[in-house]
């Protein structure tokens, strides 16, 4: 049986060396179907699983993220990062408290992000910043479990390579495991983000580039985010809307096959 001390043990292994693909399922049934590809290790998608839920993207509480991160840690045997955006706290303390919590649901990673959710002040200050991820820190002292620390400027309307790569060198210098600034897109921008926090990990959010690129300018992670689901979404979409408007079926010809999902997901209930 493997147990979460495994997942973590594996999670920590995959970052020492090479370079892996971890895409983001957004429930039990696409976490499944991915472990049934072969990937090493998967992220949760805090779009994917709002989406699922009927709400936008953050508009999901601490609670329901944690049910949500146990049964998918559950449901899989190979490791967890956890999106848990920015610890649903603002001061250190409470992130270190909801760190704890997160931890405790069987996860072999989290991530904890510098975004406040204010659009006119969108990132939270440099030193709250880092004291937030040194707090993270010292709530998963001795847990096994990985943090990547996040800076969302790119994705924010912020778009400061320079303050990027301060306040990631910072949070590598408070603890962090794992350094991800999505929204980095160019060889030039993700090469000079690897360089800074050398020797410690990078994730990079698909780019378009390809992982072979990826690897060869020193990415050791890469995310895919809420794109499997927002193109699971698009063709839900399409095909309703085919329906809706023209009053043809055709897009059922590109459904998977009911017998092969039910091979797939055969001995779960």
């Amino acid at each position: 049986m493997i147990t979460t001390a495994d997942k973590r043990a594996t999670f920590q292994a995959l970052h020492e060396t090479g370079c892996f693909v971890i895409p983001n399922p957004w429930d039990v049934g696409s976490a499944v179907a991915l472990q049934s590809l072969g990937f090493k290790a998967l992220a949760s998608t805090s779009a994917g699983m709002a989406w699922a839920m009927g709400r936008p993207d953050g508009a999901v509480t601490r609670d329901e993220v944690l049910a949500h991160l146990a049964q998918l840690a559950a449901a899989t045997d190979i490791p967890l990062n956890a999106d848990f955006e920015g610890g649903f706290a603002d001061d250190p303390a409470g992130v270190a408290a909801n760190v704890a919590l997160c931890a405790a649901t069987g996860v072999a990673g989290l991530s904890i992000e510098d975004a406040t959710g204010d659009a006119e002040t969108p990132l939270y200050d440099f030193t709250l910043a880092v004291e937030r991820i040194a707090a993270a820190r010292a709530a998963l002292a001795g847990t096994g479990v990985l943090l990547t620390a996040r800076t969302e400027g790119f994705i924010r309307g912020r778009p400061d390579l320079d303050e990027t790569v301060r306040r990631l060198t910072a949070f590598s210098d408070a603890g962090a495991d794992v350094l991800y600034a999505p929204g980095v897109r160019t060889e030039i921008e993700i090469a000079t983000v690897i360089r800074a926090v050398a020797p410690k990990p990078v994730n990079v959010l698909a780019p378009g580039l390809s992982v072979a690129t990826l690897a060869e300018l020193g990415a050791r992670r890469i995310s895919v985010g809420a794109s499997l689901a927002r193109t699971a979404w698009g063709e839900f979409l399409r095909a309703a809307r085919e329906i809706a408007t023209a009053g043809e079926f055709g897009a059922f010809e590109r459904g998977a096959k009911g017998g092969d999902l039910n091979a797939l997901f055969a001995g779960r209930s």
